[in-house]
């Protein structure tokens, strides 16, 4: 409707610009249709290991290993930064793994889709070698996309305060909110709270066969692959310097490279083990086809979004009104990231959150960012807006309960969906809190150092205090 007034063309315009200038120009991008390609590799992988038994029998070793709720908890947090290359692929194998085994324990599924949640997307946002890394880089123009993401990482606090709660919450066992009467009923039976316990088991048959190796090679052999493919197209193999190598890597092209290679010796893999026929390994190409058919929608959608935000213009206007109130420019790292979590809650995802910002980012500091093909350097505060601007994305996506993401936690973990989403939003507005907090430092202090080690600080103090009130009150009770 904006984009129809604004541009005179009226509703045959703005359709014809969603369908041809956002749709089909960016489904035919080979930026895009690698990263696209990526996503679907991974989604074939995950039935490969979940058919090959590969995730059964590590959940089984690990229930033999693990003693205890924090033992339970830990592993589950454990597999999910092992687990770094796309937060679909950490949902759906983390969930299969570790259900048997927080069960066991007594770990409600609300918790267990929280221990997900947790080291999914904040995990994937602050790993190079990542479909989150690809997806982010495409959005920055006029700068290496992969360098400015490695750069951003520091910065990000949401989900290094996130790591850091989750740590602090397993270890301590320590549960607020509506969270605790999850974790009550499930220590005395219930893991579930609600009726509602009657989930879909998984279709796809599993053999016996399957051994730990089964899953943890395959992943292995992945990264391994996918970091060989980024080098190379960044000229390694060419006498290009590793670090240079990987800053100036087409991650899109580099990640399809890698991903197909590691399908490829996956499935030679199980088929020399005897784990799987070959028509098994073909029938799961469909299958984790139409695993990611989600993200797909998602990302293209968040692409068509984006193309039509810079028709609109608003990076100019949103410079405009920056440049105009240099006073607010301190301010700008704590304002995107309130405007990025209301964004991401808003419209459910993360990626399209951050494919308008960015951009939007990017014009406001225009000006910097032209020198730096001169100087190699870039600004601070460009690095700390869009660190906030991801951040942002991550916490919105954590609290909405039409999030691609918290759907597939739920599903992995198989929770009520509303019951993550109830659960999970004090935990995730604990932490946003105290990065309002830490970006307001960010303004005035370009310290990565002071600014990551004083939010760390305040998040432990924060947590501290919850758990003596907690315990304050159990004591009362």
């Amino acid at each position: 409707i904006i984009y129809a007034a604004a541009s005179g063309t009226g509703f045959e315009g703005t359709f014809k610009a969603v369908v041809q200038d956002g749709l089909i120009t960016n489904l035919s991008n080979a930026y895009n249709v690698g990263i696209l390609v990526f996503l679907v590799v991974l989604g074939i992988i995950v039935v490969l290991m979940n058919k090959a038994g590969g995730s059964r029998a590590y959940g089984e070793w690990a229930a033999a290993h693990i003693k205890g709720r924090r033992g339970a908890a830990l592993s589950t947090f454990f597999l999910g930064v092992l687990i770094f290359v796309d937060d679909y692929f950490n949902c759906l194998t983390v969930g299969s793994v570790m259900r048997p085994i927080t069960d066991k324990h007594s770990i409600s599924r609300s918790k267990l889709a929280y221990l997900i949640d947790s080291t999914a997307a904040p995990i994937c946002i602050i790993a190079p070698i990542s479909s989150w890394a690809a997806a982010v880089s495409g959005t920055v123009e006029g700068v290496n996309g992969i360098s400015l993401f490695i750069n951003t990482i520091p910065y990000n606090l949401y989900a290094f305060l996130t790591i850091l709660m989750v740590i602090f919450i397993s270890v301590s066992d320590t549960d607020y909110g509506p969270m605790k009467i999850h974790e009550d009923n499930a220590k005395n039976g219930d893991i579930f709270t609600t009726k509602n316990n009657t989930y879909e088991q998984d279709a796809q048959p599993v053999t016996e066969r399957g051994r730990v190796i089964d899953l943890i090679l395959p992943v292995a052999v992945l990264i391994v692959f996918c970091v060989v493919g980024m080098i190379y197209t960044g000229g390694f193999f060419s006498g290009t310097d590793f670090v240079t190598a990987f800053a100036n890597c087409d991650a899109a092209y580099g990640l399809s490279l890698g991903s197909i290679s590691a399908l490829i010796v996956i499935i030679a893999y199980y088929m020399l083990r005897r784990v799987l026929k070959l028509n098994e390994c073909m029938d799961s190409i469909a299958a984790g086809f139409k695993q990611m058919v989600p993200a797909i929608l998602i990302l293209t959608f968040a692409w068509t979004l984006k193309t039509m935000t810079n028709h609109l213009e608003a990076g100019a206007f949103v410079s405009g009104v920056v440049q105009s109130a240099t006073a607010l420019s301190v301010l700008l790292p704590v304002i995107l990231f309130v405007v990025a979590i209301g964004l991401a809650f808003a419209t459910g995802t993360s990626w399209g959150t951050f494919g308008i910002l960015i951009p939007i980012v990017t014009s406001v500091f225009d000006a910097e960012l032209a020198n730096v093909s001169q100087t190699g350097e870039i600004p601070s505060m460009v690095i700390i807006c869009i660190s906030a601007c991801l951040a942002g994305a991550v916490c919105g996506d954590h609290c909405s309960p039409i999030s691609d993401t918290t759907i597939m936690a739920s599903t992995g973990a198989q929770c009520d969906h509303v019951n993550h989403v109830s659960t999970q939003l004090p935990y995730a507005l604990t932490v946003a809190a105290v990065c309002v907090v830490g970006y307001l430092l960010s303004g005035f202090v370009h310290n990565v150092f002071i600014v990551l080690g004083f939010s760390a600080a305040l998040m432990l103090a924060v947590l501290f205090a919850i758990r003596f009130f907690v315990k304050r009150k159990e004591g009362r009770g």
